[in-house]
């Protein structure tokens, strides 16, 4: 199973992304989406930008994987 984290973006550095999840920051790699601004909310999964999604479906996507860390 691979699990994929949304991220806000924080910095745009050419094909990389500074992204931000809570006080989590590091650099992804971006070149599989285009139109990105910071602000905008991706899926990181190992290391690599997989889909822009939007701020509604982001937080759902936290409050669910905050609720399992807790169980």
């Amino acid at each position: 199973m691979c699990l994929a984290v949304p991220m806000k973006v924080a910095k745009i550095e050419g094909d990389f992304a500074v992204v931000e999840l809570g006080r989590v920051r590091q650099r992804a790699n971006i070149q599989m989406l285009n139109n990105l601004k910071i602000g905008d909310y991706i899926l990181i999964h190992a290391g690599f930008g997989i889909q822009k999604v939007d701020k509604k479906e982001a937080d759902k996507t936290r409050e669910f994987l905050i609720k399992i860390g807790r169980e």
